[in-house]
């Protein structure tokens, strides 16, 4: 198994294996996302209503996945995703502790519960890629690439999946960073592009990765 490619963020710069894909000027990450996502030209609306997790791992995702033409060379349920974070969906969990708190102003958002799980990021990016396979938000101190080997490996070990995204998103007030990785069979990421670089799939590379991004 390679690493195909990998896209990470860290504001104000997106990158896809390494080369910068979008790069502005310092400011307030929320409104780096949104300008990002005007950016790529995506016509997605349920972009707006998502928290600041999802539209990170939801862009990252996009650039990612961009021309790889996935679902067309690996059935839907073959592909699954592995995501560590930190915070878990803390951010969302503490806008929603604030509308139920006081009960003579009590009034809690359906729009804002519904991200009050962290696997809802790999459930947006699943429905936008029709992506069916097994996913999991692990929650992780900090980016583990030996965590993330020993998941993945064991995935494929058991022919769970044939393809696999994983890496790290990060969000929690101002502190927004990601990493993701597209891992599949050599032959199969040639069959869409030659790789500029067989990168292949292990810890050490695995760590290398993250600390480029």
């Amino acid at each position: 198994m390679i690493i195909s490619r990998y896209c990470s963020f860290k504001p104000p710069v997106l990158l896809l294996n390494g080369s910068i894909v979008i790069k502005q000027e310092a400011g307030d990450p929320a409104d780096f996302l949104k300008s990002a996502y005007r950016q790529l030209h995506i016509q997605y609306p349920k972009f707006f209503k998502m928290d600041n997790l999802c539209k990170l791992a939801f862009l990252s995702a996009e650039i990612l996945l961009k021309d790889t033409e996935l679902t067309t060379r690996y059935p839907s349920e073959d592909i699954g995703m592995i995501i560590l974070n930190a915070s878990s969906s803390l951010e969302t969990d503490e806008k929603h502790q604030e509308s139920i708190s006081d009960r003579r102003n009590y009034f809690p958002s359906p729009s804002v519960f519904v991200y009050t799980l962290p696997n809802i990021m790999t459930g947006e990016i699943a429905i936008r890629h029709k992506i069916k396979g097994e996913n999991a938000v692990i929650i992780s101190e900090k980016p583990d690439a030996q965590l993330i080997f020993h998941l993945v490996d064991e995935l494929f070990s058991r022919k769970r999946v044939s393809c696999c995204i994983t890496g790290w998103v990060e969000a929690y007030n101002d502190r927004l960073t990601s990493c993701l990785m597209l891992l599949e069979n050599e032959e199969k990421a040639k069959s869409v592009t030659e790789p500029e670089e067989i990168i292949i799939f292990d810890p050490s590379n695995i760590e290398r990765i993250f600390k480029e991004a």
